[in-house]
């Protein structure tokens, strides 16, 4: 059967219906047409479905292909993920965040699609804020989001990018008491050996120097101080730090210190316990629950924290998921919103 190229859809007579609707789920029925997008038409051509012409001028493959990506940007993309798709043996149609996929043993009319694609390159950055717009399409829709992101070599990585809720079992956030500290050039020192070892496994905060000493981050220093756990002093033992002093002077250490700070916060207040991420190249790792200092569990998260204009660069992501992955982790990304933080869960996937 013969499709007309028409602006960037190809018309296909009544026969198309019946034959690749119907039977393959190809197209939208639009009155007595069958209506193509160009992937879904450039899938037919390619499988001898179908013919296509454009003002009587017959098309192969090659010159439907060139003009197709000329009317719909990334065409080549999404072409490849249809049809990687497509002879997975699932449905997929043409959605509002590239493609809709039924569920294996699912199909139009059937059951509801599982899946909202949003379809990539891994050399194109991924603004932070496009990611929560396709988040927020899928799930006024209850759909799994999927990004398809195709590298150079038009190899296709999945990844499921969700919200989640995440919540620890920390019931006591910190000791009932208050000591003295002070700022060293870049963390902070408790010298009071009980209280150093109280705060250390009331919560599993900061390290031991030794028996006698706590050495707290920075950032856990701050949750510390404004929650009257400690009071801090600089190292000559002068000048005592209020809040808003000691948050100055570690935001000047440590430049991403005020988020970082935040987020800190935030998990602590959810009953989570976090730690330094460094050695995983995130800013925390993430306990649900910490019983004893000499009995760490494996800790279930990574989270970094990222600024509300950040870009996703793709390589960077990839390498953060699968080292997440490899350390049976989730990589969490937390993001600021006016009532707190989003926490955005990404992870490979299999199609």
């Amino acid at each position: 059967m013969i499709g007309e190229l028409r602006n960037d859809r190809v018309l296909v007579d009544e026969k198309g219906i019946d034959e690749l609707y119907k039977s393959g789920y190809f197209g939208r029925p639009k009155g007595n047409k069958l209506e193509l997008s160009l992937v879904e038409a450039a899938y037919l051509l390619y499988r001898n479905k179908i013919k296509i012409q454009e003002n009587e001028k017959g098309l192969d493959f090659t010159d439907f292909f060139k003009k197709a990506s000329l009317r719909q940007q990334y065409f080549e993309l999404k072409y490849i993920v249809y049809k990687d798709i497509r002879e997975r043996g699932l449905y997929i149609q043409p959605g509002v965040t590239d493609f809709r996929v039924y569920p294996r043993g699912g199909h139009p009319g059937k059951s509801q699609p599982r899946s909202y694609i949003h379809v990539h390159s891994e050399r194109i950055p991924l603004p932070l804020k496009d990611l929560q717009k396709l988040l927020e399409t899928a799930d006024n829709v209850h759909k799994q989001l999927i990004l398809a992101i195709v590298d150079e070599e038009s190899d296709i990585t999945f990844y499921e990018a969700k919200k989640v809720n995440i919540k620890g079992d920390m019931e006591k956030l910190y000791p009932d008491l208050t000591t003295s500290a002070s700022l060293m050039e870049d963390r902070v020192l408790i010298w009071d050996g009980e209280s150093s070892n109280t705060i250390h496994e009331n919560g599993f905060y900061g390290k031991l120097l030794d028996p006698e000493h706590l050495q707290l981050s920075l950032v856990e220093s701050e949750y510390l101080l404004e929650n009257n756990i400690i009071q801090v002093n600089d190292r000559k033992n002068e000048n005592h730090l209020n809040f808003n002093e000691f948050s100055k002077r570690a935001s000047f250490i440590e430049s991403e210190f005020p988020r970082k700070c935040r987020v800190y916060s935030d998990l602590r207040n959810r009953g989570l316990v976090p730690k330094t991420g460094f050695k995983f190249g995130t800013h925390f790792r993430v306990y649900k629950q910490v019983e004893s200092a000499d009995n760490i569990p494996h800790s279930e998260y990574l989270v970094h924290a990222l600024p509300n204009n950040y870009e996703f660069i793709l390589p960077v992501m990839s390498r953060a998921i699968r080292l997440a992955n490899s350390v049976k982790k989730r990589m969490l990304f937390a993001v600021e919103e006016e009532k707190g933080f989003e926490y955005i869960d990404i992870g490979r996937v299999k199609m």
